[in-house]
């Protein structure tokens, strides 16, 4: 009589609970999502960081083309992290897009292979020195920033283009695997120095960019400086083109009504390049009216420079 309950008990023992593998399937889907965004993340602020450190350094000397400081145009630290925003998160927006297509590229290339590519990229990823001489190659790369800076600023012309040719690539990538390729191996072997790792190619990358960014911020406030018209990268990092005729405080005209370029405000006075005769100068804004501004340069004659009226 005790034999059919044995069996049920038995059958029942046996039974799989189906139940418990949507809470680990669910958890570890939750695991891969958090440990993408640490990877995504440890690369994206250090980049941010420095992207932003550099761009201040291009306001410091975009301003300077003019002979004033940010600070004396009213530029200050949140005022420039607002604008600066507008040039960070579209990089952002173009890293994202580039990085999405360089994984559909990739998982097509497995898909056609049949796995083949996957295993090969596993298998180099499983090889420390690989690892450690394709991030050193690509810090090594990120210092062709530097050097298009540097270049730039020795160049005879200012205003003469400079172009990174493979060559330079090549060098520089070659420098930076005899640089960090030992000490990238290093941090390889253990998970704390992984992450260091990512973090110091992120902020390696954010010094290449940030260097590109600040010569040809430089080279658009010359630009400026020279035709009074702006590039579309200074509009992008938030340099305000803003152009005004003045009059005194009793409604005077002032200047013959010529138009001039308002770079900013700060403590009541304003700052104003006089780009007739190629002037910087500030005026008290209390004893200042501004007429007819407008965020857009004014229509000039064909082949205009500013300078005409210079003595």
């Amino acid at each position: 009589m005790t034999s059919p309950s044995y069996t049920a008990h038995s059958a029942d023992t046996h039974i799989p609970d189906l139940t418990s593998a949507a809470p680990e399937q669910e958890a570890e889907e939750k695991v891969g999502v958090l440990d993408l965004l640490e990877k995504v993340g440890s690369v994206v602020v250090p980049l941010g960081v420095t992207l932003y450190a550099l761009l201040y350094m291009g306001y410091q000397g975009m301003y300077g083309i003019f002979g004033i400081t940010p600070e004396q145009a009213g530029i200050d630290q949140s005022v420039l992290l607002g604008r600066l925003l507008g040039t960070i998160l579209p990089l952002l927006i173009l890293g994202a897009i580039a990085t999405g297509l360089l994984i559909s590229v990739a998982w097509l290339l497995n898909v056609v292979t049949r796995g083949l590519a996957g295993r090969a990229v596993q298998g180099m990823r499983r090889q420390p020195w690989i690892v450690a001489v394709l991030a050193a190659a690509w810090a090594g790369a990120s210092y062709l920033g530097f050097m298009y800076f540097m270049t730039a600023l020795d160049a005879a012309d200012p205003t003469a283009s400079i172009s990174v040719e493979a060559g330079d690539v090549l060098i520089a990538g070659g420098l930076g695997v005899l640089a960090y390729v030992v000490p990238f191996r290093l941090l390889r072997r253990k998970p704390v120095g992984r992450a260091g790792l990512k973090v110091l190619v992120g902020a390696l990358t954010g010094i290449g960019l940030g260097y590109i960014l600040m010569i040809q911020m430089i080279y658009g406030a010359i630009n400026v400086l020279e035709k009074g018209e702006s590039t579309a990268l200074l509009d992008a990092v938030g340099f305000q083109t803003q152009w005004a005729k003045l009059q005194d405080s009793s409604g005077k005209p002032l200047y013959d009504s010529r138009w001039m370029m308002i770079l900013g405000e700060h403590e009541g006075g304003y700052a104003i390049y006089d780009c007739d005769r190629a002037l910087t100068f500030r005026k008290f804004s209390e004893s200042t009216i501004l007429t007819e501004v407008q965020m857009f340069s004014p229509d000039r004659e064909k082949g205009f420079t500013c300078g005409s009226l210079a003595e």
